[in-house]
């Protein structure tokens, strides 16, 4: 038996289908229908724009001409200071570490695996022989 719950969720599943369905239909018809062409208005022409003077612009400022590479004077190379060289500091010497004695590792017998057990080969199963296939194809008819 369907409960109570559930019949009112699809009732109101289907009440919103049918809803949905026809405001989709209304709106398609609203889209078929063709209106009237609407008058266009008439517009006043555009008022006359007077011509405005074209802007001179003043010439180009000339540029000076700049002496060739030989004219201009090479600067003198500034002199480095000379850094005095520090003295090598000595480093001390680490300590030697004692020599440890390495311990001897005991040799541990191997340890012995049991042998598979052997798995008898199983026989065969004998299939029955596939039938062949029977197709029946029929005749043609003798045209008069």
């Amino acid at each position: 038996m369907v409960s109570k719950s559930s019949m009112s969720s699809s009732f109101l599943f289907l009440m919103a289908l049918l809803l949905s369905c026809s405001s989709m239909s209304t709106a398609a018809r609203y889209l078929e229908e063709e209106y009237p062409q609407l008058p266009k208005p008439e517009l006043s022409p555009h008022p006359a724009m007077p011509e405005l003077p074209k802007p001179e612009l003043p010439a180009h400022p000339e540029v000076p001409e700049l002496p060739h590479g030989a004219a201009v004077p090479e600067l003198p190379k500034p002199e480095m200071p000379k850094v005095p060289e520090l003295p090598h500091p000595e480093v001390p010497e680490l300590p030697k570490l004692p020599e440890l004695p390495h311990p001897e590792v005991p040799e541990l017998p191997k340890p012995e695996l049991p042998e598979h057990p052997v798995v008898p080969e199983l026989p065969k199963p004998e299939l029955p022989p596939l039938p062949k296939p029977e197709f029946h194809f029929p005749e043609p008819e003798a045209k008069p």
